[in-house]
């Protein structure tokens, strides 16, 4: 733990998870985004295998108040290079005053000793994201060295209107999410995202801990099985904090994948129609999702022909921190 006068600065603890939600609405409620995260959200990061907070962590706090964040986020793999991943966020109250640049010098020092445990003959980078709005994180990022990689577009669906009919293609049938199917998506979603830039394998550690996550919603998540092969699936999420925030019941899309012999069937398009008729259903008045500007697969035109539109764009800034 360190202060310098009016900051203390330490690593983030279980006990501060309450307050870390409170910095994180006032963040989102000042820069337009939506990553509100409650403070069951922030507990449930603690089991997560690729976070290491007492080193990997960092928040600045004053009058016992939580001001300030720095998190980082390692990979499942490095191949070639291990693209870690850092998040970070100062409230409106403190800005201006250095600790956007302070908790980014942290990163950059406290990834190099993480990500040589875990792949010593592998380069680094370290990767972070901000609004494409967001003028003076851009500028940040753009004074520290990094430079603009990814876009990502956070598009929404009203669900209060008409949706398409896409019924399961011939020979396709489409079932609830159940417990027992956990391991086959995970497969799926490994093959369906080999060719989407910087991803990584999901191990089984990795999503045990994304399947009990307390805003997964197994009623609104399916899969698809073409000739009994698994051949693609649907996993929805809900965040209570955030209809609490905004008034709106929203169900996320947390991820859609298709197996790549599966493709060009409209298997993904029927998936996520099933979830957002179910969804509608049960009172749900809008959809969410995030999506790779650039996906190889065409994700965005499958989002915009179900009536999803693009809200914001989030930018990945990058740099190489070894070589």
């Amino acid at each position: 733990m360190t202060s310098d006068g009016e900051f203390v600065w330490r690593p983030i603890e279980p006990a501060d998870a309450g307050n870390w939600s409170a910095l994180l609405i006032a963040i989102q409620a000042a820069d337009h985004g939506w990553d509100f995260f409650s403070e069951q959200d922030l507990l449930e990061m603690f089991g997560d295998p690729d976070r290491d907070f007492p080193r990997g962590s960092m928040g600045v706090f004053t009058g016992g108040a939580m001001v300030g964040y720095g998190m980082l986020g390692c990979r499942e793999a490095a191949d070639p290079v291990h693209e870690m991943r850092y998040s970070g966020g100062v409230h409106p109250a403190c800005r201006q005053r250095g600790l956007g640049g302070q908790l980014l010098s942290w990163a950059e020092t406290a990834a190099v000793p993480l990500h040589r445990e875990r792949y010593p003959d592998r380069p680094l980078s370290l990767s972070g994201s901000c609004l494409s709005h967001n003028a003076a994180a851009a500028a940040l990022y753009a004074a520290r060295g990094y430079h603009p990689v990814r876009w990502f577009h956070a598009m929404v669906r009203d669900l209060t209107t008409a949706l398409p009919e896409v019924p399961a293609p011939p020979g396709v049938q489409i079932t609830p999410f159940t417990p027992e199917q956990s391991e086959t998506a995970r497969l799926i979603r490994n093959e369906a995202f080999t060719d989407h830039r910087g991803s990584t394998e999901i191990s089984a550690e990795g999503w045990a801990h994304f399947r009990a996550a307390s805003a997964f919603r197994p009623a609104f998540s399916f899969l698809a099985y073409a000739s009994d092969e698994p051949a693609g699936f649907v996993i929805s999420h809900e965040y209570d904090v955030y209809a609490e925030a905004t008034g709106i019941q929203d169900l996320f899309i947390a991820i859609l994948g298709t197996r790549r012999a599966a493709r060009k069937r409209g298997i993904g398009s029927a998936l996520l129609v099933r979830a957002l008729t179910e969804a509608r259903t049960a009172g749900f008045t809008s959809a969410s999702l995030t999506v790779d500007a650039d996906s190889p697969t065409g994700a965005v035109g499958l989002y915009e022909r179900t009536g999803f539109t693009v809200d914001h764009t989030s930018v990945t800034q990058s740099k190489p921190l070894l070589p």
